[in-house]
């Protein structure tokens, strides 16, 4: 009796030492605070995963750093869409499951659509969050 529980405790604590040995390296945190109506939280991830490159990763690894992007703007009384956007490299707190905001390059980006409808609008604003990110990595990363 005392040999199948020692045995199963062995096994155990084999399955456990193999599967921490291949478990998959940390996800960036990704923190989205847009406009609600211009820029969801799926979306800025997406264009997130899209303009971050691997070698990111050798410079700011994913256990210590993190992203954070603002897409922010609307419609002015003349019916132009005015939107910019932030993205920005920051520190893990020392849990790890948060971010700081101490930031260690931010990027931005603006522009406007005269006459644009709210769908324009939603364009403008993921490309203007594109061209920030691609401006923040392209400044953070070695020449």
């Amino acid at each position: 009796m005392k040999s199948g529980i020692a045995a199963t405790a062995l096994v155990t604590i084999g399955l456990l030492a193999t599967s921490g040995a291949h478990a998959a390296p940390p996800a960036y945190i990704v923190q989205d605070h847009s406009t609600d109506y211009l820029m969801d939280e799926a979306t800025a991830r997406t264009v997130w995963g899209e303009n971050i490159p691997p070698r990111l990763q050798t410079l700011y690894p994913a256990r210590k750093w993190g992203f954070a992007s603002e897409v922010e703007g609307g419609f002015n009384d003349a019916k132009t869409c005015v939107v910019t956007a932030r993205a920005m490299i920051l520190p893990r707190s020392t849990t790890g499951r948060h971010l700081v905001y101490l930031p260690a390059k931010v990027a931005g980006a603006f522009d406007s659509i005269p006459n644009a409808t709210l769908e324009q609008c939603k364009q403008l604003s993921r490309r203007k969050l594109r061209e920030a990110i691609q401006a923040m990595v392209f400044a953070v990363s070695p020449r």
